[in-house]
């Protein structure tokens, strides 16, 4: 083919394409050629048909810890939704027209109280029914220093204390907890894969939250985090309200529990000034006299009479030296007086 020639001042003019024929049915393939490399599908072929959302936010006045912890819990959930914080001012029935507005039917919501209280809510939305806990021992991802790590989005498994299926207000429990935590099958912000485990144990009438992560040489599992402990408080029949299904007679208020602990130590002052109040009226008491015993004097022996000497001479006075070598020159000079007086006589 020749080439094209380039002309002064204007552009090149440039050959056409020639079109490639499409390879005919009877054509035999070349088996010596190299097949060509396609793009893979991707790894998730099924269609998401659990469309379960998580609405994760909480209320104004909550500190770090808590606030770091709705992070881990949203990085764990990649179903999970963010939102700005609640006003303290607005009714919690409110959370079901946000969710509604978020498109979520779940929702986990934490309320802080006094600064150093934290609750946490647990709702199906809108219909209900809806659990609200007391959080304790929080203890998030960036405060443990584990050495398990899992990917980012995986799915995780869900595993249950035996006395979930046992007690009614359990099985509840139980069902909000899988609907809420699970990450629903073909989620696309989820991975494929399964390498940790939320745990849910019931130890002194508490639940206790735990995230280890499957190590897959010996099955054995890590620790990852965050950890914290659930105290059930109520269950409502509907959406952050409604009638009460269930009321923990365990559950004792962090104002009660404060209070108890001051009563203790109040306890323990007014103790310790009775015993010392005490102790003034006996001193202050007369002393009653005991009647002398004829029979404590037969156990006593009498101490030899040692003679009485009379001391006729002033002894001398002993000059107090505190320097050491003074001390011995005083000696020695008094030495030298003697040994004079001596050969005089």
């Amino acid at each position: 083919m020749a080439v094209a020639k380039r002309k002064r001042g204007g552009l090149a003019e440039r050959p056409a394409k020639r079109a490639k024929a499409a390879p005919s049915a009877t054509e035999p393939r070349d088996s010596a050629a190299p097949e060509e490399y396609s793009i893979p599908p991707p790894v998730s072929q099924g269609k998401w048909k659990n469309k379960e959302r998580v609405l994760i936010f909480s209320s104004r006045g909550i500190n770090f810890r808590t606030r770091h912890l709705m992070q881990d819990l949203r990085t764990l959930m990649p179903h999970s939704k963010a939102d700005t914080k609640m006003d303290r001012k607005d009714q919690l029935f409110v959370i079901n027209e946000v969710c509604e507005m978020k498109n979520c039917n779940k929702c986990i919501f934490f309320e802080a109280k006094k600064k150093q209280d934290l609750y946490m809510w647990l709702s199906n939305t809108p219909q209900g029914p809806s659990a609200k806990f007391l959080v304790q021992n929080v203890h998030t991802l960036a405060e443990l220093k584990m050495t398990g790590n899992c990917l980012r989005g995986s799915r995780p498994l869900l595993s249950f204390d035996p006395i979930f299926d046992k007690e009614p207000h359990y099985a509840l429990l139980k069902e909000l907890f899988i609907q809420i935590f699970s990450t629903p099958q073909y989620h696309p912000k989820s991975q494929p894969f399964v390498d940790h485990v939320f745990t849910f144990t019931v130890t002194d009438e508490r639940i206790w939250f735990r995230n280890y992560q499957i190590i897959e040489e010996d099955a054995s599992l890590v620790e990852i985090g965050p950890r914290f402990v659930l105290n059930l408080i109520k269950i409502f029949q509907g959406s952050f309200g409604g009638p009460t299904l269930y009321e923990n007679p365990h559950y004792q208020s962090p104002n009660m529990h404060r209070r108890l602990v001051r009563l203790s130590v109040a306890a323990k002052f007014r103790e310790k000034q009775h015993v010392k109040e005490v102790q003034k009226i006996k001193k202050q008491e007369s002393k009653v006299l005991i009647k002398e015993d004829p029979t404590e004097v037969v156990f006593e022996t009498p101490a030899e009479e040692k003679p009485v000497e009379i001391q006729l001479v002033k002894p001398e006075s002993k000059p107090i030296v505190k320097d050491k070598k003074k001390l011995r020159k005083i000696q020695r000079k008094k030495q030298k007086k003697l040994f004079r007086t001596e050969s005089s006589v």
